[in-house]
């Protein structure tokens, strides 16, 4: 792990798609600068407590709406691959954010990057798409969109059918270097939106970009890990991960040991449509030498990081347990 000790107490936050276009909504600029502000308030609170921050938001439902739009649009433009319309939301998303930011710290205090990340061309992943993306849909609706655009569709959570594409893993982000400098510049920094644009590398030849969307958390982590972050906190609709869901045994966690929540994904505990990705990469960030994992929801999320009890869960070392602050 590269050492950034020098910028002390970095924590990532990931900040998902759903969040910025929430169950419901269409997508409007309205609702996506109101929820944008509601997450700048969360951050504003980690900023307080003395963190250096990156944020990592999703791009689900706005990639998915935005692939849509370039449809429906083919016969008077021409329509883009996916990669790029993960660019273009880079940019949409990353300027509400900024904006929002700003309104509460300060012009100049978060910069957009627009991030291309690095996935293996041979990656599984390519052949069993898995991440949704776009609108839910009703089941009728669901096979015809597949038939006539070609769409594999699924359904997702119990609330209708979407779109899903390929999630290959990161393996590195291209431009760590930059969002290091803007950090010891005392930047806020928006980085690695959708999960960054995936390119891949061949012999011999530069980044080309492939038809995919990464998981925002499974990037989070890899972004964490490179910039040597103290913390990752992934923000999702509930305050805490929940055991035994939906059975009468269920009940809030509000700490666990790695090898613990190892055993818990292992065991089909978290869903791979909703909290599995949030678990899996907070697990990957801790084994790889991380300092603490959180999963909450943005009301909690400096309650959490400082370690009250009874707020959101944190992932520790299993050394660790029962060492969080009361």
């Amino acid at each position: 792990m590269t050492s950034d000790r020098g910028l002390s107490r970095i924590a990532v936050i990931a900040v998902g798609g759903n969040a910025l276009t929430g169950e419901g909504q269409a997508g409007t600029w309205q609702e996506l600068t109101d929820n944008a502000s509601s997450m700048a308030r969360a951050i504003s609170g980690v900023l307080d407590g003395g963190w250096r921050v990156i944020v990592v938001h999703g791009n689900g439902p706005q990639v998915g709406a935005l692939a849509i739009q370039q449809e429906e649009g083919a016969h008077l433009v021409p329509p883009q691959p996916l990669h790029l319309l993960t660019a273009m939301t880079q940019g949409q998303l990353g300027s509400i954010l900024v904006r929002e930011i700003d309104r509460l710290r300060g012009p100049g205090t978060a910069t957009a990057v627009v991030c291309h990340v690095e996935v293996d061309a041979n990656d599984p992943a390519f052949g069993a798409p898995t991440k949704p993306i776009g609108p839910f849909v009703d089941a009728e609706s669901a096979p015809q969109l597949a038939a006539v655009r070609g769409w594999v569709m699924t359904e997702d959570a119990g609330r209708g059918y979407r779109r899903v594409v390929p999630s290959p893993t990161p393996r590195a982000v291209i431009e760590v270097a930059g969002i290091r400098a803007l950090l010891a510049a005392g930047q806020v920094v928006v980085a690695g939106g959708g999960g960054g644009i995936p390119v891949t590398y061949g012999v011999g030849t530069g980044p080309e970009g492939v038809e995919a969307v990464i998981d925002k958390d499974a990037t989070a982590a890899v972004l964490a890990e490179a910039l040597d972050a103290a913390a990752l906190l992934l923000l999702t609709a509930v305050d805490a991960v929940r055991l035994d869901f939906g059975t009468p045994s269920d009940h809030p966690v509000f700490e666990l040991g790695v090898v613990d929540a190892e055993k818990h994904l292992v065991d089909g505990q978290f869903p791979p449509g909703s909290m599995g990705p949030k678990v899996a990469a907070a697990i990957w960030f801790v084994r790889a030498g991380g300092g603490v994992a959180a999963i909450t929801s943005a009301r909690l999320l400096a309650a959490t990081l400082a370690g009250q009890p009874c707020t959101g869960t944190r992932i520790v070392p299993q050394g660790e347990l029962g060492t969080r602050r009361r």
